[in-house]
């Protein structure tokens, strides 16, 4: 299938359906169209109510996310400003993180974020997640609200509340800042539950010692012979190999030219490959034996990693996989059975069915969680960030009568943290252009 063309034909569809509700103005109470992205919207919020109820245990909440919310705001401040520096200082070649298409994170456009079930359900999680924060903390602050729905450009993509205009208006200090940052809370929250779940689940997978090949040495015999990644060696010369140490000992009875007939499994399809094998490479061993060049997939070293991952540091690590595994396939290849379907899952003993989609749905739900809990932080707006910002520094300067400058700080600091977002993607094309 042409995936392109059935994007296109997704597109145009959703398209003609759009212009045909806008032009006839259909379901006008539930549909409304912010220039060409379809908003399906309802008013019935009255169950937020529900939440004033328990309205100390939510201001205590909101006031600690506040407080986080800042921290994380500073923290990723400096992270950006320091690799602008680092950017400036070692003028760094350009990546697929550099492309255009991947400023945007949008499943199947973003090279890093694929279109997949799980990546689509994390995605809405994560958008209901953060905006009924802000709902609910509207709610416990005597802030009406008027309707919540998502914005659907052909998939959702954004998920808002719409609180009442002059409520929120009337709001000061701290109680507003609660409201703008209950959503960044939730996200976080959520993110982290996520991620440590899912890894308490890793703890019941069992790794396997089956010959699983997960990459071939470029010019070794197994290369040369048309071994194929992702397949699992079955026999040797006739000889059943169940175990990676199986496929050891019949190779250490060889020699560099003798001739070997393997037979593997390449995604359930039986085949056969004929090699030669050459003498290990200077450096790589000093075994006299026959080489045949692939390396497997180390489930025993994955389960430690796995197992390692339990703290702020693996959390970080987790946050990157999405870019590492496509930048860098043989260091990170290993991670991808935690963010798409792959082979490698053969080499894993699981205690229930569709356990690697659970995985999946686990980890892109905490990733899109702490992403967009971390970058709406940043003091930027129209992020909750720049909005928490903006009334940290309306109540500062109010106070000393100098509120007027309010909006020209709020904006100068807006200003620079978007130079810095950009002068970070856009750099190392301009080096390698020799433009700066």
């Amino acid at each position: 299938m042409d995936w392109l063309l059935f994007a296109l034909g997704i597109v145009l569809i959703y398209a003609v359906l759009a212009y045909y509700i806008h032009a006839r103005k259909l379901w006008e109470n539930h549909i409304t169209f912010y220039g060409p992205i379809m908003a399906i919207k309802t008013d019935r919020v009255g169950f937020f109510d529900w939440f004033a109820r328990y309205r100390t245990f939510f201001r205590i909440y909101g006031t600690i996310g506040v407080v986080m919310v800042v921290v994380v705001s500073v923290l990723m401040t400096l992270l950006l400003v320091s690799a602008l520096q680092t950017t400036i200082v070692q003028k760094p070649a350009p990546t697929a993180v550099n492309n255009l298409n991947n400023i945007f994170a949008v499943p199947g456009l973003n090279d890093f974020i694929p279109l997949t079930i799980a990546v689509i359900v994390g995605l809405i999680i994560t958008m209901v997640v953060h905006e009924f924060g802000h709902a609910i903390l509207c709610r416990v602050e005597g802030i009406r609200v008027k309707s919540m729905g998502i914005l659907v450009p052909v998939i959702p993509i954004g998920a808002f509340v719409e609180p009442d205009e002059e409520d929120q208006e009337r709001s000061k200090g701290l109680p507003k800042m609660r409201m703008f940052g209950a959503g960044i809370t939730n996200n976080i929250l959520v993110g982290v539950i996520c991620f440590g779940l899912m890894l308490f689940l890793l703890g019941f997978a069992v790794p396997l010692s089956v010959p699983f090949v997960n990459g071939v040495y470029v010019d070794s015999p197994a290369y040369v012979a048309g071994v194929p990644p992702d397949s699992i060696i079955k026999e040797i010369n006739g000889v059943s190999v169940p175990t990676t140490d199986d496929v050891a000992r019949v190779l250490d009875k060889t020699k560099p030219g003798d001739t070997l007939i393997l037979a593997v499994d390449n995604g359930g399809t039986p085949e056969s490959r004929t090699l030669t094998l050459a003498a290990w490479p200077a450096g790589m061993s000093n075994k006299t034996s026959g080489f045949m060049g692939v390396s497997y997939y180390d489930t025993g070293y994955m389960k430690q990693v796995f197992n390692n991952m339990a703290s702020p540091l693996g959390f970080l690590i987790l946050l990157a996989v999405p870019i590492y595994v496509i930048l860098d396939p043989a260091g990170w290849g290993s991670f991808m059975i935690l963010i798409n379907d792959t082979a490698a899952s053969a080499m894993w003993s699981v205690p229930f069915p569709h356990f690697w989609l659970v995985i999946q749905l686990l980890f892109w739900c905490g990733w899109w969680n702490l992403v967009v809990g971390t970058f709406n932080a940043l003091p930027l707006i129209p992020l909750d960030g720049g909005y928490i910002m903006k009334e940290g520094v309306d109540r500062l300067l109010d106070r000393k009568g100098l509120i007027k400058y309010s909006g020209y700080v709020v904006a100068a600091v807006s200003y620079i943290m978007v130079a810095v977002i950009i002068a970070i993607f856009i750099l190392p094309k301009l080096f390698q252009m020799g433009m700066v």
